[in-house]
């Protein structure tokens, strides 16, 4: 049992961010410490200058968490690995990572068709611009359209054009029925009323059902992760990308807990620290920092742990997919780190550097944590 009070710990308030934090706190309760995780509204005018030089540019939704921890009001704060800048402050650590989750992407469609199977202009929602240049780069005919909020939003969006379309014919259809009532040679086209559906949707889709609609989706491409963890999976059909072709944002699927250096990211460290999650998302982050990509750029980085050696494949695109610098190479463990920066150099001589000083010099906002976007930011 812990001493000292509460281990009180920062999140954001979406569904994803609280499930993804209950996760660390299940494991610290796990070993008999008292947790309480604390909602942190993420709204960037908050933070103090000094305080936004200290946490860096980029990352806004973690530096506003960050912040709570430099200042000492909380003890640690989780993060979405992939959210966060490579810079931190020299006082705050990466305390733990906790065990993976699915690092790669998963495409959403209302049939479970494929890649391949979607039609020829098929439109795909995505706010990424890694996703975007991937898509196109398979699939040079798809519209790849703009997709913001939740991951429950972003899924209501794409099921929406068919459940309401199905609403509508049953609705007609009930009309046909009561007005063939006593006809005997009437064969209804739904063995269901309306009403009797409508009663066996899922939550998800009965929103979807009310959702105004601006674009129409044949699919949506969202981290397999943030599918799985928000509780969703189950209610759609989707298809697993392949991490060599869609190589995931450098994080994804990983958690991060962060803490001021000291006794307290000790502690978390000893419990929640996942060794071969931390190498992977080490190397990944590391050839990232060297890159410079940051979050401006369509930089998709894996690292996955085999043997006495980390094979890591990274892939560098321009915005449009037409262009792009790919390699792997297996890495020594005991060297990781350096043998990350050893290769990203290699990538960025070979004119990775090239491709993201465009696409930096492209870009008009950061393309900040997908998954987790609000709507219509």
């Amino acid at each position: 049992m812990r001493t000292r009070g509460t281990l009180r710990l920062a999140t954001r308030g979406s569904t994803l961010a609280r499930r993804q934090a209950s996760l660390v706190q299940e494991a610290l309760e796990n070993r008999r410490y008292e947790v309480e995780l604390v909602t942190v509204d993420t709204t960037g005018d908050q933070i103090r200058d000094e305080l936004i030089h200290r946490l860096g540019k980029t990352g806004a939704f973690v530096r506003e968490l960050d912040e709570r921890v430099l200042e000492g009001d909380l003890d640690g704060a989780v993060h979405s690995m992939k959210d966060m800048p490579t810079e931190q402050p020299a006082e705050l650590v990466t305390a733990a990572v906790p065990e993976r989750g699915a690092p790669g992407d998963a495409l959403v469609t209302p049939d479970g068709s494929t890649l391949g199977e979607l039609p020829d202009g098929a439109t795909v929602g995505t706010s990424s611009l890694r996703r975007r240049a991937q898509l196109l780069s398979e699939r040079p005919d798809l519209t790849v359209e703009p997709l913001r909020g939740n991951v429950d939003t972003r899924l209501e969006k794409l099921l929406a054009p068919a459940l309401q379309a199905e609403h509508q014919e049953r609705t007609e259809a009930d009309k046909e029925r009561k007005g063939n009532v006593g006809n005997d040679d009437f064969e209804p086209e739904f063995g269901q009323t309306t009403d009797e559906w409508f009663d066996g949707l899922s939550e998800l889709e009965r929103q979807a059902l009310g959702r105004e609609l601006e674009t129409e989706y044949d699919a949506i491409v969202l981290a397999e992760a943030g599918l799985e963890r928000s509780g969703l999976a189950h209610y759609v059909d989707y298809r697993k990308l392949s991490t060599s072709t869609f190589v995931p944002a450098p994080g994804q699927g990983a958690l991060a807990v962060t803490a001021t250096d000291g006794e307290t990211a000790r502690e978390i460290q000893s419990v929640v620290d996942h060794p071969r999650s931390r190498v992977e998302t080490t190397v990944e982050r590391t050839i990232l920092a060297e890159l410079g990509g940051g979050c401006i750029a369509p930089v998709g980085i894996y690292a996955i742990l085999q043997g006495e050696y980390v094979h890591a494949t990274v892939s560098v695109f321009d915005r449009d997919g037409e262009e792009s610098v790919a390699g792997s190479q297996n890495l020594p463990v005991e060297t990781h780190a350096e043998a990350a920066r050893e290769f990203a150099r290699d990538l960025a001589d070979r004119g990775a550097a090239e491709l993201i000083k465009r696409a930096r010099n492209a870009t008009g906002e950061d393309d900040i944590s997908e998954e987790e976007k609000p709507e219509g930011k």
